[in-house]
């Protein structure tokens, strides 16, 4: 199982997120998912997405349900494909998309992104880095990543920002 701790600029609460993949086939696996608000003492978010790879494509497919304290519960489509652009695939373009749709299909969310994703393995002795320079396509803002190792930051032009810890 994977955990981490969260905390945003918007939230003003720590949350701990855990998330398990539970294998199907080769190239499909079950990842579930959940935070709780330590603010509140409740979870905020639980989602159940089946993924499935496409390694010859470099792309993958998800479909799910999501709930969450604000919305309450979501179905997902969501997709995402990779292009190298150096030929050691340190350096990436990728295109993500998201949908999202109440359960009685009449509010939908869409998210859509265009981002460069530039991986530096042993930046420093023991320390890899990976930065994520995007562009969120419907709401039309920048935004950025800073990873290392245990530790990830993001923020975008609007002043929005999260810190996660993996545990």
């Amino acid at each position: 199982m994977e955990t981490s701790l969260r905390y945003g600029g918007n939230s003003r609460a720590l949350r701990i997120h855990a998330k398990e993949k539970f294998p199907i086939d080769s190239k499909t696996y079950l990842q579930v998912h959940g935070e709780l608000d330590t603010r509140l003492g409740d979870p905020s978010y639980l989602s159940a997405v089946m993924r499935h790879f496409y390694p010859d494509w470099s792309a993958s497919l998800g479909v799910g349900l999501q709930y969450d304290n604000r919305e309450r519960l979501r179905y997902i489509v969501r997709g995402k494909k990779s292009f190298p652009v150096t030929t050691n695939g340190l350096l990436s373009f990728n295109i993500k998309g998201r949908c999202d749709v109440d359960k009685e299909f009449k509010e939908r969310k869409t998210r859509g992104a265009a981002e460069f994703t530039w991986s530096i393995f042993n930046f420093q002795m023991d320390q890899d880095v990976r930065v994520k320079l995007g562009y969120e396509v419907f709401d039309k803002v920048p935004y950025m990543q800073i990873r290392e190792n245990n530790w990830t930051f993001n923020a975008d032009v609007n002043g929005r920002w999260t810190v996660k810890y993996d545990l």
